[in-house]
């Protein structure tokens, strides 16, 4: 009843007053007052009602306003964070200099007020949301809080009032009570409802959840009520239930509860499930990760229930699960959740939710309150398996990934916390358990090695859960908490959780296999590598550099040794599991072998850091042997791939290939593998390694002496190509050092200097490939020197040059000269490289460089490298150089190099040179070499004593025994030498690789060897250390070997027979090596004994290989006496060396081979060569497209006046003929609209881009706009017609014509574009509206201009200076404006002529030709017409650098069409004849009295020959007399008009005279009146005009005196003069390039660049001879041009009562035409800020000003500064985008834009658009598209100037080549 009563009241009262009565002691009938009221109000079967929080708000203030309310409480606020939250997409700031941890962030304002200056910082584009972390000092330092987070606020704000609220604390509870009841009714289990309603019901709450997090934001005394409450568990006890007799609340908590239901790991029926028949299904796979989980083996298989896979990922139908219940050591982790209090119940909606974003800002929005944030930061603990698990079925999973990253990334970044909740809750046990959780939903039985009895599992990387990276929020938050020490130190000390995480590991261990195709392609290439190493570097490698990172001190050996001591015994387990014994299966290859590299990287820190005897941590020989061969089959793969043998796979082969050595990922790949088999090969016998070696690359079959033998497991072209590999995996191998003894610094560089090598790189690109500590937590590089101080060492910086072609260079890095001669290393360049060809480029730098700085000129062999010394744990790698195994093949490959056998080739010499070199760079210590006499022992054979290289290199070998197929040349000798009867002894024999199996060599098998001495090079040699190292192992277990791995190299078919044959040798490797320098050289005696006194090795660090054999013949000689000798001996004899026998049809024939191609070679040299200079002839007679700059001046139309016809030449059919009226010829050109001009400004300054609300861009005041409103002014006073001829048009949307000079048939035209319409290739350009390009220079191009038969064959007689008088001249121009048009005879031309002006129509938009009343007037199109004539002539001049004499040297060059463009114009306005009684010329040149019936009442007035824009009325005249026209008639229509412009400019000069002034003028002017020549001085002149215009009452009237105030300078004769020539310099410069184009006269040449008024006037009156009598260029007098044919003062009398007569009609208004000022600024884009930041700040969130939203894509035009939405559907019109339409509007389609959240500009030119690039470069000179990096940008002036100086000359076409179609939608 009370609440009914209590409704009804207004809200206000009823909060005052149940606030008072809450205020008492004995407050109980409030609250059951209050209790009732919310009943009603909070009902929550009333729906979502507004009603509801109205009446919340009026309670909570108690009677006050809420908004009062919220100001109270605020002022209260205590909060010393920022905590700001932000959602996807905010931009917001990281400063690395100020983190404390990686994931700080600022936002804007908290970044703008804080002080970074000089820092290294980045704006970045959240992800996936954040907060703010000003203020928090354990995530930043706190010198970079921002002012108002520095102080520390607490400490002086008052304490909050009891009673503010207290209203607060009663009413908060039941709201939020009554959102969770929304939330339980609101939920259906995904499976019940078909379609889940989650979205309706959150849009419901929409408003409460807002209600929620608008209190937080009234900051720390609202907060710390709203933590009370969600934390008291009391207040839910009461609560959660609902009462009794509510049956509302009792249904949705039973809902509430069978939700929790499913809330564990292991749902409830599975657990009840568990024993029943699990027994039956005891399956493989499932041992296989039982075993592996160490702490469940002993576990038995009842724990796993067959069931189906009910995640929905398309499991392998009735797939087994592991459980893992058994093995964590909490089972609550597995558990159903329980919850005590609101927060924890709404965290447990939220996840059902999925997350809503509005919920997570709430709970986000919290966490500034410490109490809440411990509290909270449980609660997401406590439900982190929950979530996990509602992330994997979620069908959104992206978002949600996002969202949880959102909140964990704020909770988990926090030490403190971190730790807290590691100790308290069990975070790293719940985490690693719901990793494996998560894993085995995507397990399946691995098929490595062998596929029958594999126990072993991995996941599926085809699983959506591996290839949508849904793990991926569960990984970064265990990096994230991993980077913490103390955290990882307790993961590192739980030994059941290592032993747990090496269990997860193996899941990834063997993953992807990859079989070899060996028939045909794979049908379907499967992209699955992308997810297997995604989830290898993420899953694996990341957590590995984490705990890597606190394993660097002594005191933290023993986590090392712990963690080895698990990758062995899992490494075990696992080659116990897929059944490996000694030989991996053939045709498997797996990139990925997490344990090992875990096992590698443990190892290399142990021994670099923490000093560790490596040797401790090693397993037995037989352990290493199995784990070399995994990674050596990696390597060996790597070869095969590049060899083309995986061809079949399919693409994707490769991709895993390059993605395994690719930047991110080779630190934590190949890396490790590499430096694994280099710590085997230390350990394991050097023999046997090498041995192992050649056969894993398959080439043991090519390494014999005879010039033929067979290979069963290789095609003969891949041999060559895997030798190459071999030798070239052995040199990385035995050379690479990076971490057996380098310096992290020493590393740094050496990734830097082969970076820089194979390209000039730039920054960001080199940071980027620089394989950084993958720790993304390090932030830092490693080292002590930074990256920057180490790029200035090894690098020069190129500074971003600009071609003239408009293909924008970034800054450059370049490496120091110094470096290519010290330290460039192909070794590591060739392990670094994801594109073979990158080598290949590096090679090339090198010897450009080599021949630039003049040391070598011919084509360089790989320079020898000297390494840093090996730590002295590894030396054992030392021994892999001084083995005999490897110095036979040397032997072997240099004689077969020598022999010209086939498959051998350079590469392979250079590296069997390196190995040699190698060696006797790294000796081994003596006293090791008898080390192993039992291996030696048994293994003895006679071709080298010892195994010092030094040693072997001059040991001669005399007889080899080799088997060789029948067929060989070597058996056909050896029966030539029966017949003479000479058996040579053998003493020492090698043989292939066949039947010598072990059926020679049973029994007593060392006498067998010493007699046969039959060396079979490889597998039989494997195989005896294989069994003596088991033997010597006691380890000979009668395992079942696979089969003797000899049988498995027979060759397949039936070969021909092998024989035994011996070769006699008699060489040593020392001679071998003379011969080879002998045969390289090309000279018999290339060595002769001098040579080695002289040597000296620093000569010879670069060079070919004649400089490399001469450098290790220089080093052996040095280090051996013996050597010496030998090499004196061998030099000298100096016996021609036996030419190879050229028996074999294959040597012949591989000789032949190379002849040819060095011919072949030359011969395209010559080819080339004569190319070049082709093309170079023809590119200096055509015009060069790209530079707008060459001085080539084609001027086609002036450029010989004095032949009688001119000829063109046809680019299409390369014939030459004049231009008939039946074939006429055209020029090639280009029609634009332009609005370039409309854009002009008076001042030179451009306008500044408005970045603050207060800077504004006032458009009124550009030449296109004063246009405007002076021709509607005209329109609104005078005669339409007359208006129409009285201005131009054209400054907005004007047509340009631009041409590249080359000249057509236009019926060849015709069919070029009929041939380019039937070319279905996709031009850049559109053939339906006429666009091509020019078939010679392939300019852009859309009509062709006809060109007028013959030329002037009177030519000199046009010219000829005339001495008729001044009226005879304007009586002849009169006759000649009186002849009619002819119209031209119907033909070719003239049809030509017709589309061509049809073509400059369609061009522009509608509204830029139809001015007239009368739309489509003739008047209309005659004023369209001579507008475009004077728009192109403006345009040149603009081109020109706005004046004729400062030789705008670009604009002379661009190849003008003017002379053409004039005679179609002209031959189109002959066609209107201009009515003679308003002919304009009569009333210039005659006294007219029939002025008084001038005019009746309807018809307006003609506009006063004062109001005429001058200019349009010289090509008015010009265009409508008939061509040619004679010159003297020229000058005098220039001189007559040139008086009117005079006239004009005193009349506006008279204008901005003071009253007294005028007064005084024109007492002056009345004073000179009679003097002579008084008509030819401007004193009379003025005078004259000030006293007739002082009749008209109102032109002097209007100018109040204010405005004269401004201009308070005095004027004087000087400036008066100054003035005058000013205004008159346009109509001159104009009439002057008229000329120069209608008569070819040259134009005023002057070489000053910055010439003053008086200067350039003088030359062109002078050009224009219109100075009388020229008098001393310094005084010119701007009068002393004036020519009158009729007395001066009556034609200014005339002229000025023209004006006279309005003012007393209704049009006097018109009088402010007579203020005109024809100087106009040339163009300019805005004026932009240096610093990027500026511009995105003001309006990245900026809204829009048509649709009011803030627009996704905001751009800028650069040209009027308007801000439009890109691609917004929102500003669409007509289904127009706005940026379309703007460049419409603005440019008359042509549109330059700045988008400003990519910092790139646009161009939009008609129907097509183009990235131009970016005019911001950071301070490494580089472009920041979509500011992916966010490091600050400064304003690069040059390249600003270059597209302001593209688009003032139009050549946006030609310069940017990637233009695609917008079809409007930007």
């Amino acid at each position: 009843m009370m609440a009914a009563s209590l409704l009804r009241r207004d809200k206000k009262s009823t909060a005052a007053h149940l606030k008072a009565d809450l205020k008492r002691t004995d407050n109980s009938s409030g609250l059951r007052q209050l209790q009732e009221l919310l009943d009603s109000v909070l009902n929550p079967e009333r729906g979502s009602d507004p009603e509801a929080l109205e009446w919340c708000k009026w309670l909570l203030a108690g009677g006050d306003g809420f908004d009062e309310f919220c100001r109270t409480v605020r002022s209260y606020d205590n909060a010393t964070l920022c905590g700001l939250v932000w959602t996807a997409n905010f931009v917001a700031y990281r400063c690395r200099t100020c983190g404390i941890s990686p994931c700080m962030s600022l936002c804007a304002e908290c970044f703008n007020n804080g002080d970074h200056t000089g820092h290294d910082f980045n704006m970045f584009r959240s992800q996936a949301g954040g907060a703010c972390d000003c203020g928090d000092g354990n995530v930043m330092r706190e010198s970079g809080f921002c002012s108002r987070h520095r102080l520390k606020t607490g400490e002086n704000v008052p304490s909050v009032p009891r009673d503010l609220l207290l209203m607060s604390e009663m009413v908060l509870p039941r709201f939020i009570i009554t959102i969770i009841q929304y939330l339980r009714d609101g939920y259906t289990e995904p499976e019940s409802a078909a379609d889940r309603d989650l979205q309706k019901v959150l849009q419901q709450l929409e408003p409460h959840i807002s209600f929620l997090e608008e209190l937080t934001k009234m900051g720390g005394a609202m907060r710390t009520v709203l933590t009370k409450i969600l934390t008291n568990q009391q207040t839910f006890k009461e609560l959660s239930m609902g009462q009794e007799e509510n049956v509302y609340a009792k249904r949705n908590y039973e809902k509430y509860l069978s939700a929790l239901k499913s809330s564990g790991l292991v749902s409830v029926e599975e657990k009840g499930a568990g024993g029943a028949g699990a027994g039956a299904t005891d399956t493989p796979a499932g041992a296989g990760a039982l075993s592996l989980l160490g702490a469940t083996a002993a576990a038995s298989l009842e724990d796993s229930s067959k069931e189906e896979d009910q995640d929905g990922l398309q499991g392998v139908g009735q797939r087994k699960r592991v459980k893992l219940s058994s093995s964590t050591k909490d089972p609550s982790i597995m558990d159903t959740l329980k919850h005590k209090c609101f927060l924890e119940e709404l965290l447990f909606w939220t996840i059902k939710y999925e997350f809503p974003q509005k919920m997570v800002t709430f709970l986000l929005n919290m966490l500034p309150d410490q109490d809440y944030k411990i509290t909270f930061t449980k609660t997401f603990v406590q439900h982190y398996a929950f979530i996990m698990k509602t992330l994997m079925k979620s069908h959104e999973s992206d978002t949600m990934s996002n969202r949880i990253v959102h909140i964990s990334v704020q909770l988990f970044s926090n030490e403190e916390l971190a730790r807290h909740v590691t100790e308290e809750c069990q975070l790293l046990d719940i985490m690693v358990t719901v990793l494996l959780y998560m894993m085995e939903s995507c397990l399946i039985k691995s098929e490595l090695q062998d596929e029958e009895n594999n126990r072993h599992v991995v996941v599926n990387c085809g699983e959506a859960l591996l290839k949508n990276n849904t793990y991926w929020p569960l990984v970064s938050d265990f990096i994230n908490i991993l980077s913490h020490q103390s955290v990882a130190k307790r993961f590192l000390e739980d030994h059941s959780l290592l032993l747990l995480w090496m269990s997860f590991v193996s899941f990834f261990q063997g993953m992807n296999l990859n079989k070899r195709e060996l028939n045909e392609h794979v049908e379907f290439e499967s992209q699955t590598y992308y997810a297997a190493f995604a989830a290898e570097l993420e899953a694996c490698a990341q957590p590995m550099w984490g705990l890597l990172t606190h394993c660097k001190v002594k005191e933290t050996q023993e986590y090392t040794k712990t963690v080895v001591r698990y990758c062995l015994e899992t490494l075990q387990m696992w080659f116990d599991a897929i059944g490996f014994v000694d030989e991996p299966a053939l045709n498997q290859l797996t990139f990925h072998l997490p344990l090992h590299r875990y096992y590698a990287m443990f190892l290399s820190k142990g021994v670099k850091c923490q000093g560790l005897d490596l040797d401790s941590l090693l397993p037995d020989q037989e352990m290493l042997m199995k784990i070399m061969v995994h990674p050596l089959q990696i390597q060996a793969s790597l070869s095969e791939i590049h060899s083309n043998m995986w061809v079949r796979n399919g693409l994707q082969i490769k991709g895993q290939a390059m993605t395994y050595v690719q930047s991110h990922f080779c630190n934590s790949m190949i890396d490790p593998d590499i430096y694994l088999l280099q710590v085997c090969a230390s350990r394991l016998d050097p023999d046997y390694f090498i041995s192992s070696v050649f056969e894993r690359f398959k080439v043991v079959d090519l390494l014999t002496m005879a010039s033929q033998h067979q290979n069963a497991v290789l095609d003969s072209e891949q041999e060559r190509p895997m030798l190459e590999g071999a030798l070239t995996f052995l040199v990385i191998l035995s050379s690479l050092r990076i971490h057996l003894g380098m310096s992290d610094d020493e590393i740094l560089r050496a990734e830097m200097v082969s970076q820089l090598c194979m390209n000039d790189r730039t920054h960001s690109s080199l940071l980027d490939l620089i394989p950084e500590n993958p720790n993304p937590k390090s932030g830092v590089v490693p080292g002590s020197c930074s990256f920057e101080e180490m790029l200035s060492a090894v690098a020069d910086f190129k500074a971003p040059v600009f071609e003239p072609g408009g293909s924008m260079q970034q800054g450059m890095y370049t490496p120091k000269a110094e470096v290519w001669e010290k330290e460039f290393d192909p070794i590591m360049v060739i392990l670094r490289t994801v594109y073979r060809r990158d080598v290949q480029s590096a090679m090339d730098r090198y010897a450009a460089f080599l021949k630039q700085s003049g040391v070598h000129t011919g084509n360089p062999w790989p320079p020898y490298k000297e390494r840093t010394p090996l730590h002295p744990c590894y030396k054992g790698l030392v021994r892999l150089l001084h083995c005999k195994t490897l110095h036979i093949v040397i032997f072997t490959l240099l004689y077969k190099i020598w022999m010209d056998h086939q498959n051998m080739s350079e590469h392979v010499l250079c590296m069997v040179l390196y190995l040699i070199e190698l060696g006797l760079d790294n000796q081994v210590q003596d006293d090791k070499v008898e080390e192993e006499p039992c291996i030696e022992e048994h293994c003895h054979d006679s071709w080298f004593p010892g195994t010092s290289l030094l040693s072997n290199l001059h040991h001669v070998i005399n007889f080899v025994r080799v088997r060789v197929p029948e067929t060989a040349p070597e058996v056909e000798r050896k029966r030539e030498r029966e017949r003479e009867r000479e058996t040579p002894p053998s003493t020492s024999s090698e043989s292939a690789t066949f039947g010598q199996s072990s059926r020679r060599l049973t029994g007593n098998w060392r006498e067998n060897l010493r007699e046969a001495q039959v060396f079979s090079l490889v597998a039989e040699r494997r195989r005896k250390f294989q069994e003596i190292i088991n033997r010597s192992n006691h380890e000979a277990s009668q395992a079942v070997r696979p089969k003797s791995s000899s049988s498995r190299w027979l060759p397949p078919g039936s070969p021909p027979q092998l024989v035994t044959e011996i070769l006699e040798i008699r060489e040593s490797m020392l001679s071998l090596l003379v011969k080879l320098h002998q045969k390289l050289s090309a000279k018999q005696n290339s060595l002769s004994l001098s040579w080695l006194a002289e040597v000296d090795p620093a000569h010879h660090a670069h060079g070919d290989g004649l400089t490399a054999i001469e450098r290790i013949l220089a080093k052996a000689s040095a280090r051996s006496r013996h050597s010496k000798r030998c090499l004196q001996e061998i030099c000298g004899k100096v016996c021609p060396p036996i030419p190879p026998k050229k028996n074999s049809p294959g040597d012949k024939k591989s000789m032949d081979k190379e002849e040819r191609r060095q011919r072949a070679r030359e011969r395209q040299q010559k080819l080339l060569a004569e190319f070049a200079s082709r093309q170079k002839s023809f590119m200096e007679t055509a015009m060069d497209v790209e530079s707008p700059e060459t001085d080539a001046v084609m001027d086609v139309g002036s450029a010989e006046p004095l032949d009688s016809e001119v000829l063109y030449d046809c680019v299409i059919c390369g014939q030459s003929g004049p231009s008939t009226e039946d074939r006429p010829t055209g020029l090639v050109v280009l029609l634009q609209a332009s609005s370039v001009l409309g854009h002009r400004c008076r001042s030179d300054t451009p306008k500044r881009l408005p970045t603050t609300d207060e800077e504004h861009i006032y458009p009124e005041d550009t030449c296109g706009a004063t246009n405007d409103v002076r021709l509607s002014l005209m329109q609104r006073y005078f005669k339409d017609s007359s208006c129409l001829q009285s201005v131009s048009v054209g400054w907005d949307g004007g047509v340009y014509v631009q041409t590249c000079g080359h000249t057509l048939h236009i019926d060849c035209h015709k069919s070029y574009m009929e041939s380019l319409r039937n070319d279905q290739v996709l031009q850049g350009f559109s053939v339906d509206k006429g666009e091509f390009t020019c078939p010679l220079c392939r300019q852009f191009a859309n009509s062709v201009l006809p060109c007028r038969p013959g030329r002037g064959i009177e030519t000199p007689a046009w010219h000829a200076p005339s001495n008729k008088s001044m009226s005879t001249l304007v009586k002849e121009v009169e006759d000649l404006q009186e002849q009619l048009g002819i119209f031209p005879a119907e033909s070719n031309l003239s049809k030509e002529m017709e589309s061509v002006i049809k073509d400059i129509k369609n061009t522009t938009q509608k509204k830029y030709m139809d001015y007239g009343k009368n739309p489509g007037s003739p008047d209309n199109d005659f004023l369209f017409m001579y507008s475009v004539a004077r728009t192109n002539l403006e345009l040149e001049l603009v081109h020109r650098g706005g004046n004729l004499c400062s030789g705008g040297a670009s604009a002379a060059a661009k190849r003008s069409c003017l002379n053409q463009l004039f005679h179609v114009l002209a031959m189109h306005m002959r066609l209107y004849s201009i009515d003679s009684a308003y002919n304009p010329w009569t009333r210039l040149t005659q006294s007219t009295h029939s002025r008084e019936t001038e005019f009746c009442d309807d018809e307006r007035p003609e506009v006063p020959m004062l109001f005429r824009d001058v200019p349009s009325l010289l090509i008015i005249f010009i265009l409508t007399m008939p061509q040619p026209l004679r010159k003297e008639h020229f000058t005098c229509v220039v001189k007559v008009l040139y008086s009117l412009q005079y006239t004009q400019a005193l009349a506006a000069l008279s204008i901005r005279f003071s009253r007294e002034e005028r007064l005084a003028w024109s007492n002056t002017g009345a004073a000179k009146k009679n003097m002579p020549n008084s008509d030819k001085s401007w004193e009379s002149l003025l005078g004259h005009v000030i006293s007739e215009l002082t009749k008209a009452k109102d032109v002097y009237d209007t100018n109040s005196e204010e405005a004269l105030m401004l201009s308070s300078s005095v004027w004087s004769p000087q400036s008066i003069e100054f003035t005058l020539q000013q205004f008159c310099l346009p109509f001159l410069r104009l009439s002057c390039l008229l000329q120069h184009h209608l008569y070819g006269d040259s134009l005023p040449g002057c070489q000053v660049h910055c010439m003053d008024v008086e200067e350039e006037f003088s030359l062109l009156t002078g050009c224009l001879s219109l100075a009388g009598s020229v008098q001393s260029s310094g005084s010119m007098s701007s009068a002393a041009g004036l020519e009158w044919n009729l007395n001066a003062f009556d034609l200014i009398n005339q002229w000025c009562s023209e004006v006279i007569d309005l003012s007393s009609s209704p049009s006097q208004q018109s009088v402010s035409l007579l203020v005109q000022d024809p100087q106009w600024a040339a163009p300019r884009l805005l004026h932009l800020p240096d610093n990027y930041n500026t511009i995105f700040q003001y309006y990245h969130r900026k809204s829009c000003t048509s649709c009011g939203k803030t627009p996704k894509d905001p751009a800028l035009c650069l040209v009027c500064g308007a801000f439009v939405c890109l691609k917004g559907h929102c500003c669409k019109q007509q289904g127009v985008c706005e940026c379309v339409l703007h460049s419409q509007h603005c440019g008359a389609a042509t549109g330059i834009f700045l988008l400003v959240n990519a910092s790139v500009i646009i161009i939009i030119r008609g129907h097509r658009f183009c990235l131009w690039g970016s005019v911001y470069l950071d301070a490494h000179g580089e472009e920041d598209r979509d500011l992916r990096r966010g490091k600050p940008l400064y304003l690069c002036e040059e390249r600003y100037r270059v597209l302001e100086q593209q688009w003032v000359s139009h050549t946006f076409d030609h310069i940017n080549k990637r233009w695609g179609p917008h079809y409007n939608g930007l």
